[in-house]
């Protein structure tokens, strides 16, 4: 194995874009000599300059020294040949995003690097085995999937190719420990780990928006504040652009030869067509000031109501009681009947529990009331009792949403979603339950991993909620993953490995 912490070592990156720049950054942050190599006249040394601004930057923070930063860039050469990369131990590329020319640069690398020497690649999206495949040792050949911007996002993914031997993968582990990143390793499979886990959050959202139980303010105002993600999904959207995420949407779908849980959405190539980008093209989802401020979506008043007496089942009395509701033991008596289900819809609740659908309002209870709270009607639910529902849970200050029939609310459904991804993705062990939930927390930023979150609401309950819309849609894509349905009925953490 490759000792990645000697103090000789000599690391190579060919390309020199954002993300070359970013990974010659740390690599020689972390003590290296790094060499950089661009196919284009003077780009590397532009890299350079711009890496020598980041530092200061960073030295103007008072996050490192000056010292430290003119080591640094004293560790950094540029060279006008791929052939000057001969003394690295271990060579990233991060050229364009395309396997023929990916092929091509290792085929040319094999003949001047060392036998042990490690090709790298920083792809997201293209396979690992099939660029080892045109190398004479694709043994030696990983992949190192770094994040943007890669300096300040410390995770990288380390993809064992079908070839790929085992001591690659704990050289490349090794090095992005020296340099302070937190390695994850995964297998060779579409989208790796974070694109792949990523599959649950937008695209259900997207799903819930084309159904018509919400608008998108609601959806992000809920996932937000009642969820606790730090972004909704489509103020997402709008800064990564949609013409991107479609993309990704549709090439994560194809690969895995058309898995329903991974369908994109047919609302996105109209707005693709239409220029609807997001935040880049002034207008997306949201609407864009020249300061790049979204315009705030008017959010439904809260009706200048009284309510009356009303029903409520036993998960919604201690909220009930202390908005001071008055509270009705005979359904048939109430104003409004409150229900609080778990992936079921507000009809077929009502229906269950033997209640007038016309004055059945249902209540999410899934991550509390202290936040925002969600309100679904059933198609036939009246004005006046949706009303006095939405008034009277609005009594403390605490916002409402109020949204149609839905199996399994917003939160439930993309939550679940979420969880019901990441197990599939654990299942077919394509990562570990912790390197898991580590690529998602630090990549793209959720407060828990998709297992954590599963944990957190209860597995039984998230399988409750598939279970419930599985039935209801009678859609594949909401079949429970194996993990989950086993650990939810053993009572155990969906962290736990066999």
């Amino acid at each position: 194995m490759l000792d990645v912490n000697r103090k000789d070592l000599v690391a190579g990156v060919a390309g020199s874009g954002t993300m070359g720049r970013g990974i010659v950054q740390v690599l020689a942050q972390c003590g290296a000599r790094t060499l950089v190599f661009d196919a284009q006249p003077g780009a590397a040394a532009k890299a350079k300059d711009a890496i020598a601004k980041s530092l200061a930057g960073i030295v103007q923070k008072g996050r490192i020294t000056q010292a430290d930063a003119d080591a640094t860039l004293a560790r950094i050469e540029v060279v006008d040949a791929l052939a000057a990369l001969k003394p690295c131990h271990v060579v990233v590329e991060a050229i364009i995003e395309q396997l023929e020319p990916k092929q091509a640069l290792f085929r040319q690398l094999e003949g001047i690097v060392s036998e042990d020497c490690i090709l790298a690649s920083n792809t997201s999206s293209l396979s690992v085995t099939a660029m080892a495949a045109a190398c004479a040792k694709p043994g030696r050949v990983a992949g190192y999937h770094f994040f943007n911007p890669v300096p300040v996002m410390k995770i990288v993914e380390v993809v064992d190719g079908e070839r790929t031997e085992p001591w690659v993968g704990d050289a490349l582990i090794a090095l992005a420990k020296r340099y302070g990143h937190k390695p994850v390793r995964c297998k060779d499979t579409p989208g790796f780990i974070v694109n792949h886990a990523g599959r649950g959050y937008v695209p259900e959202s997207l799903r819930v928006l084309q159904e018509g139980v919400a608008d998108v303010a609601t959806i992000d105002r809920i996932l937000v504040e009642a969820a606790g993600f730090r972004l909704g999904p489509f103020g997402l959207l709008d800064l990564v652009g949609l013409d991107i995420a479609h993309g990704v949407m549709q090439s994560m779908h194809r690969q895995y030869y058309g898995e329903p849980k991974y369908q994109p959405s047919f609302l996105g190539d109209p707005r693709v067509a239409a220029g609807l980008l997001g935040r880049k093209t002034g207008r997306g989802w949201y609407v864009y000031g020249k300061d790049g401020t979204a315009e705030k979506m008017p959010e439904q008043a809260v009706p200048a109501v009284k309510a009356g007496p009303v029903w409520c089942v036993a998960e919604l009395k201690e909220l009930l009681l202390k908005l001071g509701a008055k509270l009705e033991s005979d359904p048939a008596a109430a104003q409004a009947c409150l229900v609080a289900p778990i992936g079921e819809d507000a009809t077929t609740t009502a229906l269950r529990l033997k209640l007038d659908p016309r004055r059945t309002v249902a209540v999410d209870p899934l991550f509390g009331f202290s936040k925002r709270r969600t309100l679904m009607t059933t198609p036939v639910t009246s004005a006046e009792a949706r009303d006095a529902a939405h008034a009277l849970l609005a009594s403390d200050g605490v916002p409402v949403s109020v949204i149609r029939d839905s199996a399994g609310f917003v939160a439930q459904r993309v939550v679940a979603h979420i969880v019901n991804v990441g197990c599939d993705i654990v299942q077919q062990r394509i990562a570990t339950p912790e390197d898991l939930d580590s690529a998602v927390m630090l990549g793209l930023g959720y407060p828990k991993g998709p297992l954590g979150m599963g944990d957190a609401v209860g597995p039984a309950k998230v399988l409750a909620i598939l279970e419930a819309m599985n039935i209801f849609y009678a859609d594949p894509r909401y079949r429970p993953s194996p993990w989950l349905k086993r650990r939810a009925r053993l009572g155990v953490s969906l962290l736990t490995q066999e």
